[in-house]
């Protein structure tokens, strides 16, 4: 007979692998345990923080024996921050899970037996690369920074190491207006993003800051936008992205889904005779046009509409590439199906959550599409996110 466990125990687990959500999975008798902050062949005694029918979630109360994949983490917030979850792995490791992960989404989510090896494109910077933040202001609290984790708490940040030295130096002097007592008070949200140079964007309707225009290169284009719409947060790899995404497609007619600003539409319209771009946000669009005018390309035809009603009424010619890049939350219900009955050649799926990629991937294999290759692209080093990009083609 198993034995019972119950919250708040004091246990001995040794992690056995890393699983979505950077978690540490470790096994006892009738239980299955996840560990935030852990690594694999850890010795822990763990704490027991909630406890469903044969599985638990833990906290790490000590190290008795750490795994050979651990390092010191250099930021003294980490573990308190909500941000890094995973700045305790070696960064050749945090490569090596990320690509475990996945493998584990593809296999268990995607239910498929085989596919390509899956290729890893390290970051150039482990550190220093984040040009994209969202902040918390506590005004009561006179703290800025982010979130604790698994609260809502702020954590005064005092230095943030993945961010890039522009938006380090934005965080700092608002952490100085906070402690000033120059806040509201209550929880007030920032959004920031960086450009070139040292053009940074702030809004937050929180606070009544309207966000400035930044511009960054990209494949040889200037994409503007502001922090209010959604950019790409590692300029160090944008290339690598849009090189693995577009491929060396060609051909007629492409449809780039999610477009945002422009990233991929613009690469995208170099290659094929006609693109349109699809995205829900006005703003967004309104950039995306900008940006296209400003590089002289007049086949594409942005449309501000949600994916899901553009797919539904789509009345063009058959596309021999689809690229479609949804937000985190994946596409919305529907979007693939309408998809696949236009029966592209080609699709290229750019996605940053693993689970909702292998979702809508078991989708596509089992309506007649094939993987031709999976590329890991780190964007997000020291953390357990990572974008994916899976090329399919039509099999029957």
């Amino acid at each position: 007979m198993d034995p019972e466990y119950k919250e708040n125990d004091l246990i001995e687990v040794t992690v056995q692998k890393i699983v979505p959500r950077g978690l540490g999975m470790a096994f006892l008798p009738g239980l299955t345990v996840f560990v935030p902050l852990a690594a694999e062949g850890d010795r822990l005694a763990v704490r027991l923080k909630v406890v469903k029918g044969k599985t638990a979630t833990a906290e790490i109360e000590r190290i008795i024996e750490a795994s050979v994949d651990r390092v010191t983490p250099p930021c003294r917030h980490f573990g308190i921050c909500g941000g890094c979850d995973l700045q305790h792995l070696r960064y050749e490791t945090q490569l090596k899970v990320k690509v475990e992960i996945i493998k584990d989404c593809l296999t268990r989510i995607g239910k498929l037996g085989v596919f390509p090896e899956i290729e890893v494109k390290a970051s150039p910077k482990p550190f220093g690369y984040r040009s994209r933040a969202q902040w918390q202001i506590d005004g009561s609290r006179r703290t800025a920074g982010y979130n604790r984790r698994g609260s809502h708490e702020v954590v005064d940040i005092d230095e943030c190491l993945v961010l890039v030295p522009e938006l380090q130096h934005q965080l700092g002097s608002l952490r100085a207006e906070a402690a000033l007592g120059r806040f509201p008070a209550q929880l007030s949200r920032i959004d920031a993003s960086s450009g070139d140079g040292e053009a940074v964007s702030l809004d937050s309707s929180d606070l009544g800051l309207g966000a400035h225009e930044i511009a960054v290169s990209a494949s040889g284009d200037l994409l503007h936008f502001t922090s209010r719409v959604f950019f790409q947060g590692n300029p160090f790899l944008l290339r690598q992205l849009v090189e693995t995404a577009v491929g060396d497609a060609t051909g007629t007619t492409a449809l780039d889904l999610y477009c945002g600003v422009g990233l991929f539409t613009l690469p995208l319209a170099r290659r094929f005779e006609s693109v349109v771009g699809v995205e829900e946000s006005e703003e967004a669009i309104g950039f995306a046009r900008r940006n296209s005018d400003a590089a002289g390309l007049g086949n594409i035809n942005f449309r501000a509409r949600r994916v899901r009603n553009y797919l539904g009424s789509y009345d063009g010619p058959r596309p021999d590439l689809v690229l479609l890049d949804p937000p985190r939350s994946g596409t919305e219900k529907g979007t693939v199906p309408s998809l696949i009955g236009l029966e592209p050649s080609r699709i290229s799926y750019v996605s940053c959550d693993p689970a909702m990629l292998a979702r809508d991937v078991r989708t596509f294999t089992e309506s007649g599409y094939a993987i031709d290759s999976i590329t890991a692209i780190d964007l997000f080093p020291q953390t357990h996110h990572v974008e994916t990009v899976v090329h399919l083609h039509r099999d029957r």
